[in-house]
């Protein structure tokens, strides 16, 4: 009869061993997928970009350093690897589009063409999209880095090689502002 109850006792112990291992592994899994939520935002993002320059600069041929500043902001982002170059490209093409679109004010007939604000459209629902997936992500790295601080988890976090995760923050404090966009 103990040995039936220490038998018991074990497989209690080690089902909530896996249970917790489990957690964290599936909590670090989500960090990463919501991660990959953001580059596929910016991706969408760059993508739009060339066409939208290209539409502007049709109207705006002396605006070359605002042209060269978005091209090689979305340059940056599209080669950024790293979490923090990730971050940072993402925070300085924010930035290049708000001087493009600051460029789309001063010219009227731009503002009213059909491609132009079929772009700009485009582009504000793409900013929803990058803003939604950053929030998704930090309420991951919230959830993930709360289990590895908090018991009983915290004593199984080296065990499954996971830690606690950077939160996705915006370098400059002016883009994390969606653009102006005013028709």
């Amino acid at each position: 009869m103990e040995i039936i109850i220490a038998l018991g006792v074990i497989a209690l112990l080690i089902t909530f061993l896996v249970i917790q291992y489990n957690r964290l592994i599936r909590l670090n899994v989500a960090v990463d997928e919501s991660f990959a939520q953001i580059e596929v935002q910016l991706k969408r993002r760059a993508d739009l970009i060339p066409n939208l320059v290209e539409t502007v600069k049709g109207y705006a041929e002396h605006e070359k350093s605002t042209f060269d500043a978005v091209v090689s902001a979305r340059a940056k982002a599209t080669s950024a690897t790293s979490f923090t170059d990730v971050a940072a490209a993402d925070g300085m093409l924010t930035q290049a589009l708000r001087g493009l679109l600051a460029v789309a004010e001063a010219y009227p007939d731009l503002k009213a063409s059909a491609n132009f604000l079929s772009l700009q459209d485009e582009l504000s629902t793409t900013e929803n999209k990058v803003s939604f997936a950053r929030q998704f992500y930090n309420d991951t790295v919230r959830e993930l880095n709360t289990a590895v601080k908090t018991v009983p988890t915290n004593f199984f976090a080296g065990f499954a090689k996971v830690s606690e995760r950077e939160f996705y923050e915006v370098e400059d404090p002016q883009s994390r502002q969606a653009p102006n966009v005013k028709f």
